[in-house]
């Protein structure tokens, strides 16, 4: 079976399988068009089952949660920020509409109001004996006007605190939730205090008013609902979600690959935002009320719980959810308590008649997130599909080259690479300080173009923390780096990869619970341009820049034969050894890289693997792609390298021709000590 057999048995089974999920998803889509209208067909086939206003206006309030956990999801399920004040978002959006369209801010009227009212957005009514401004703010119009509010917030927020992780990040979120609805409670000029917004606008659409009809906003809700799925579905299969679950899984590896952490953790607090601000004027606008005790803490814990339990990252799971969650709050819990109730009626038990299921619903929601946790962690509908065991036909795809690469399809692959003459990398007397310890002092080291230079020395004599300062992990505290010409030395991880340095790490890191095509994918990130719009709109050079994207990535995969093909839809952690390292190598070659650091790239390794990784990056290296490598099989060092540098406490030892720096003794000395190295000489 050829390479070629084996991608299109996988692309065939994943067309099969997505054609199968989008029957579903139709029918249910139809299904939900149809569901006010669901109980008069059951009764015109015979049935007694009736679906009533109040049924209506709960699935509408579902429809709501769904957008509020959607925009969750994209900033907890797709970047990974843990944010326990979601629902001050929620918040901002439904007082930006409750606030423009109930009597509470009416100033006096001039005939400066009269270009307002000309575009609907205010009237003049007479009370009190004055002439005041009504505020008519169109339904229409505030969705947009509070999404961007909202992001405008998110973005606010977020600066100061996404420096930010994990426990840390969730409190001051806690904070922010918090802070919102006091604000709110306690500017009663502008929101009417505790006692909240009252008279809130109905929506109008062609004249006609909503009012308390359930119907149309049932529809609006299904109809935001859907926006937002294509939105979130969109943003997640583009750069941009690829970024965000990179910063996820592995924010030091994104940032080595292009991804600059802040502006993406930034876009995804803005876009989830722009969620919350949308359903804020829905959920006002249905409800025509606002207080600020609607916007407290249980209902960002409420939505994360959503999250959690449909899946996080998972955005057909959120949905799911959401919308079980939300209909076990509105409609089981009320219809469980009424049966528990008549129970006790039955066998007079008075404490069974007090139950009350609904005011329970925090507890019940916590236990749910309780034996999620234990016992279905990836939600309902987990985000990565698990994989079924190879074939031995896929692992042993024939005419495969197990040596170095395919040079003529490598060099169709891989970008252009620099000429050849002068120097590409120059690290003059750089110093790198931990407190007391120097790791680096004063070290040089020159890297010609289109060569490859290993750098050797003891465990602990600096050479990844040399890769580290290169690469802007580390910052250096004295010294300059100078890359084709231009100071990179201060410069971040992500503005040096775009430069064209590349790198691989000593303890492999990849984005683990990540199939291996999105990692490599993850690689071109910074030598593609799809922004959010184009992402979320998907014009034709946007399909096509994604097309080619992920066509160059199974080619990248495909250098390293059945190690990788057949494994493209695996996740990174369900790999071997070996082949994450494959992995990491191809990672690091999609970002169309001018030198490569490679840093240890045959730890672990047995013999025939580490041989046959030797071809392939000598197979690199007669494309022209530069190398500096960090090796501690002196046989590979041999075998590849043009020159050895040799790092002992921080300090450049030596430099030289392989086989020279075999036979100094003061290397020797330091690989193998005083004694070793005497009694080596004389044996």
């Amino acid at each position: 079976m050829a390479v070629a057999n084996v991608i299109g048995a996988q692309s065939s089974a994943d067309q099969k399988a997505a054609r199968q999920n989008g029957a579903i998803i139709a029918l249910i889509g139809l299904l939900m068009l149809a569901f006010p209208f669901l109980g008069l067909a059951f009764q015109g086939l015979g049935f007694d089952w009736d679906i009533g206003d109040d049924d209506v206006d709960s699935m509408s309030l579902a429809l709501g949660f769904v957008t509020l956990a959607l925009g969750l999801n994209i900033v907890v399920g797709f970047a990974g920020l843990l944010d326990l004040g979601y629902a001050a978002f929620f918040a901002i959006g439904a007082y930006t509409y409750g606030v423009f369209t109930a009597y509470q801010i009416m100033p006096a009227w001039s005939s400066a109001w009269d270009i307002v009212a000309a575009v609907g957005l205010a009237e003049k009514v007479h009370r009190d004996g004055m002439d005041l401004v009504h505020f008519t703010l169109s339904f229409w119009l505030a969705l947009p006007i509070a999404a961007g509010l909202t992001a405008v917030c998110g973005v606010v927020f977020g600066f100061p605190t996404l420096r930010l992780r994990g426990d840390y990040l969730a409190i001051v979120t806690l904070g922010f939730g918090e802070i919102v609805p006091i604000v709110f409670r306690n500017t009663p000029a502008v929101t009417n205090g505790a006692a909240g917004l009252n008279g809130v606008m109905a929506p109008q659409f062609f004249g006609h008013s909503f009012q308390v009809n359930p119907k149309p906003y049932y529809y609006v809700g299904l109809a935001l609902v859907f926006l937002l799925i294509v939105i979130s579905i969109r943003l997640r299969d583009s750069r941009i979600g690829r970024s965000w679950m990179a910063v996820r899984e592995d924010e030091t590896a994104a940032g080595a690959m292009g991804v600059d952490h802040v502006k993406s953790k930034l876009l995804a607090f803005a876009i989830g935002a722009a969620f919350a601000g949308m359903t804020g004027v829905f959920y006002v606008a249905k409800l025509q009320t606002a207080t600020p005790d609607m916007f407290g803490f249980p209902v960002s814990v409420m939505i994360l719980v959503m999250v959690v339990f449909g899946g996080m990252g998972s955005v057909w799971g959120v949905v799911a959810g959401a919308m079980a969650l939300s209909m076990l709050q509105s409609w089981f819990l009320p219809s469980l308590t009424g049966w528990i109730h008549r129970g006790g009626e039955a066998v007079g038990n008075d404490w069974l008649q007090q139950v009350d299921l609904a005011r329970s619903t925090e507890l019940i929601f916590g236990l749910i997130l309780v034996l999620t946790m234990l016992y279905r962690r990836d939600g309902l509908i987990p985000a990565t599909r698990k994989q079924a065991a190879l074939s031995f036909d896929a692992q042993n795809v024939q005419g495969v080259r197990r040596g170095g690469f395919d040079t003529v399809a490598a060099a169709k692959i891989l970008a252009t690479m620099p000429k050849r003459g002068g120097n590409l990398l120059e690290v003059r007397g750089v110093t790198v300080k931990f407190g007391g310890l120097t790791a680096l002092n004063a070290v040089d080291i020159t890297v010609p173009s289109g060569g490859v230079v290993a750098v050797i020395g003891p465990n602990g004599s600096g050479k990844s923390t040399l890769f580290n300062v290169i690469t802007g992990l580390v910052p250096a505290d004295s010294g300059s780096i100078k890359f084709d010409g231009g100071e990179i030395l201060g410069l971040k991880p992500h503005e040096i990869l775009e430069r064209g340095i590349a790198r691989t790490f000593q303890n492999i890191r990849l984005f683990a619970n990540l199939p291996v095509l999105t990692n490599v994918l993850i690689g071109q990130h910074a030598r593609l341009r799809t922004g959010v719009f184009g992402a979320i709109l998907r014009m034709p050079g946007t399909a096509a820049e994604e097309k080619g994207a992920l066509q160059r990535a199974i080619d990248i995969a495909a250098l390293f034969g059945n190690r990788l093909t057949p494994r493209l839809n695996q996740t990174a952690s369900a790999l071997s050894y070996a082949n994450r390292r494959r992995v990491e190598i191809a990672r690091a070659l999609a970002t169309q890289p001018k030198i490569l650091l490679l840093d240890e790239p045959t730890a672990g390794m047995n013999p025939a693997e580490t041989l046959e990784l030797a071809e392939q990056i000598k197979s690199l290296h007669g494309l022209g792609l530069t190398i500096l490598i960090i090796e501690h099989k002196l046989d590979v060092v041999t075998q590849l390298a043009d020159t050895v540098v040799v790092l002992d406490h921080g300090e450049k030892l030596t430099e030289g021709k392989p086989a020279e720096v075999r036979r100094n003794d003061d290397v020797l000395r330091a690989y193998l000590g005083r004694a070793a190295t005497e009694a080596a000489r004389a044996s």
